[in-house]
């Protein structure tokens, strides 16, 4: 037992001096975070009547009640979401309205293709149509080779099956719900300053 101890405590110590940088983590969440809302909102403002429009259709969209308002309130939250979480002003309180764009997301647009954000045959959550997918994409190189420049057309990456699934969208709920109960972290968010300035006990 004594051993043990004589082991543990150093390590012990070890992992307690990384406390002077942990405000790394959730400044790197948030600006993993800021370009994807930020993206995500201007696509949205940029064709705000075709948001709007999808937003409502119930044949080829989601059939949700006031699209124009429902389009707005998912554009604005993203949008300023990702300045939010640029600057750290708000960020556990701009992570809940985030967070629940993502569970529309997911619920709304990706659950019915399962987890997987592209379809792969190693996943240990493939889609059903797993096997079609490979051959879709198997089918589609095969015309690229044959008719197409294969190395220009693969120079940025190779292709790949989307399957639309939950995957990314749960993955950016995670981390905003990371965000939620961590805050924005020290030194590097106005919350940090704020809260340094006008909070603390005297």
């Amino acid at each position: 037992m004594n051993f043990l101890v004589k082991i543990a405590l150093p390590l012990q110590r070890l992992l307690d001096s990384t406390r002077s940088i942990d405000f790394l983590a959730p400044l790197l969440l948030r600006i993993y975070l800021a370009p994807v809302f930020w993206v995500a909102g201007n696509n949205k403002l940029n064709s705000f009547q075709n948001t709007a429009d999808w937003f409502g259709n119930p044949d080829w969209g989601l059939g949700l009640p006031m699209p124009e308002l429902m389009a707005a309130l998912a554009t604005g939250t993203e949008v300023l979401g990702a300045v939010l979480l640029i600057f750290g002003f708000g960020v556990r309180w701009v992570s809940i309205p985030l967070m629940i764009t993502m569970l529309v997301a997911i619920f709304s647009v990706h659950i019915e293709n399962g987890w997987q954000a592209v379809a792969d045959s190693m996943s240990p959550f493939p889609p059903a149509d797993i096997e079609m997918a490979g051959q879709r994409l198997e089918a589609a190189k095969s015309l690229m080779q044959q008719h197409g420049n294969y190395d220009w057309l693969t120079g940025s990456g190779s292709f790949v099956i989307s399957n639309n699934g939950i995957e990314w969208g749960a993955t950016y709920f995670i981390m905003l719900l990371a965000l939620f109960f961590i805050g924005g972290g020290k030194y590097v968010s106005a919350d940090y300053w704020i809260r340094k300035k006008y909070m603390t006990s005297a």
